[in-house]
C-alpha cells in the first residue's frame, strides 16, 4: 500500500469548516442535542461523492471546473452568461463571506489573548489588519502546494481542538449513534437542516478542488482516498462541535465563543482555550481558501494563469473587502443576500454540468461513471434543486 500524502481535498476541508459552519453546528447542538447529527452525516456523504466526481473530471481533462463548464457551449453569449453567473456567485459571494471568516479568526484570537491591546494606544483596532496581513502574505508568498501544507497543519490542529473538547463533555455514546443513524425530522427544523447541508456542500469548494487537482501528480485512486480522509475529517470536526454544544442544550448560546465560555465552569478553562483555538484556526483557513477559490474561477473565466498577477490581484481584492467590513464592523447584508441567491442558483447548475461532464465519454477517455454512480449523482442533483429552491424561499 502506498504511503498516504495529504492532497488537495484538505484545502476543501479547510474551506468549509469556517466560522459560519461552526456557528450553525453550535446552534444545532444547543437547540436539538444529538437529534440532527444525521443531517451532518448526510451532508458529508454528499460532499464526498460530489467532490470526488469533480476531482475525477479535472484529473482526466487537465482543466478546472470553470474551464470545463464554459467549454460546454460554443455560443459566445452562452459563455458570457455562464461566466457572469460563476463570477457573481464565487467572487462576490466569497468577498462578502470573507468578513465572516476574518471576524471568526478575530473572535478566537481575542478569546485566547483577552488581555492584549490591539489598539496600540490609538482609537483604531489594528487586529483585523494584522490578521489580514498574515493571510495576504501567505497568499502572495506561498504557492498552492506550500499553502496546502500550512492548511493541513491548521486543519489537524483544529480537528484535535474540537475532538478533545467533545470528549471532555463526556457525551452519551448511544445517543450520538442514534442521532447519526436514526434520522428524525420535524417541519420546524427545516431551516437549520437546510443550513447544515448548505454550509457543507458549497459551490466554491468544487471549483477550488478542481483547480488544485488539475496540477496534482496523484492518481485517481489516491485522489479518492484523499477526498474520503479529508472530508471525513471535516465531518468529524462538525460532529464534535455539535456534540460539544449538545452538552449545553437549552441554554442561550449563539456563537462558538459563547459555547467556550459556557463550557468553562463545567469542564475548566482548558475547554475554552480549545474552542477558541479551533475558531481561530477555522477563520484563518477559510480566510485563505475563499480568496484562492475566487481567484481560480476568475482566472479560468478570463484565461489567466494561476499565480499570475491577475490571480493575486483578485485574491487580495476579496481579502481586502473582508478586512474592511470586519474592521468597520459592517454587515454587508445586501451583498450577502445577493451571494446567497447566486449560490442557490449556481449549485444545481454546477451539479447538472458535473453530471453532463462525467458522462461525456470522449472527454472522460474511458473514465466515465457507471449506472450506480449516475443514480447517486441524479439523486444529489435533485437534492441540489431542493436546497436551491428552499434557500431562495427562505431569503424571499
Amino acid at each position: 500500500m502506498s504511503k498516504f500524502r495529504g492532497g488537495p481535498a484538505f484545502m476543501v476541508t479547510a474551506a468549509f469548516i469556517g466560522p459560519g459552519t461552526i456557528t450553525l453546528c453550535v446552534l444545532a447542538g444547543v437547540q436539538h442535542g444529538f437529534s440532527l447529527l444525521w443531517a451532518m452525516v448526510l451532508s458529508i456523504l454528499i460532499t464526498m461523492i460530489i467532490q470526488n466526481t469533480t476531482a475525477r473530471i479535472s484529473l482526466t481533462t487537465g482543466q478546472g471546473l470553470a474551464e470545463n463548464v464554459l467549454a460546454q457551449t460554443r455560443h459566445p453569449f452562452g459563455k458570457i452568461l455562464l461566466a457572469i453567473l460563476l463570477i457573481s456567485a464565487i467572487f462576490i459571494g466569497n468577498a462578502a463571506y470573507e468578513a465572516g471568516n476574518i471576524s471568526g479568526a478575530l473572535i478566537g484570537l481575542e478569546a485566547l489573548m483577552p488581555s492584549m491591546d490591539y489598539t496600540f494606544g490609538s482609537s483604531m483596532d489594528f487586529l483585523p489588519l494584522l490578521v489580514g496581513g498574515l493571510v495576504g502574505s501567505l497568499i502572495l508568498l506561498g504557492s498552492p502546494t506550500q499553502l496546502k501544507k500550512v492548511l493541513i497543519g491548521i486543519v489537524l490542529l483544529m480537528s484535535l481542538s474540537f475532538f478533545v473538547t467533545a470528549i471532555l463533555t463526556q457525551p452519551n455514546i448511544s445517543g450520538i449513534l442514534k442521532g447519526m443513524f436514526l434520522p428524525t425530522f420535524y417541519l420546524q427544523d427545516t431551516l437549520i437542516i437546510v443550513g447544515l447541508l448548505g454550509t457543507t456542500v458549497v459551490p466554491y469548494n468544487l471549483f477550488l478542488h478542481a483547480a488544485l487537482v488539475k496540477d496534482t501528480d496523484l492518481s485517481l485512486s489516491e485522489l479518492r482516498r484523499d477526498t474520503y480522509i479529508a472530508v471525513g475529517l471535516g465531518g468529524l470536526v462538525s460532529l464534535s462541535i455539535m456534540i460539544c454544544a449538545a452538552a449545553l442544550q437549552g441554554q442561550t448560546i449563539e456563537t462558538v465563543a459563547d459555547l467556550g465560555l459556557s463550557l468553562a465552569p463545567l469542564y475548566g478553562r482548558f475547554a475554552t482555550v480549545l474552542m477558541s483555538l479551533g475558531l481561530f484556526a477555522a477563520g484563518i483557513t477559510s480566510a485563505i481558501t475563499a480568496p484562492m477559490a475566487a481567484a481560480f474561477v476568475v482566472c479560468e473565466c478570463f484565461g489567466w494563469r494561476n499565480n499570475s498577477y491577475g490571480y493575486k490581484l483578485v485574491a487580495l481584492l476579496v481579502l481586502g473587502v473582508g478586512v474592511v467590513f470586519s474592521s468597520l464592523s459592517l454587515k454587508p447584508i445586501e451583498i450577502i443576500r445577493f451571494a446567497q441567491i447566486a449560490n442557490g442558483i449556481l449549485l444545481p447548475v454546477v451539479g447538472f454540468f458535473i453530471l453532463l461532464l462525467v458522462n461525456n465519454r470522449s472527454m472522460m477517455r474511458g473514465k466515465a461513471i457507471g449506472i450506480g454512480g449516475n443514480i447517486l449523482l441524479i439523486c444529489i442533483e435533485l437534492f441540489f434543486l431542493f436546497l436551491g429552491i428552499k434557500s431562495l424561499g427562505l431569503i424571499f
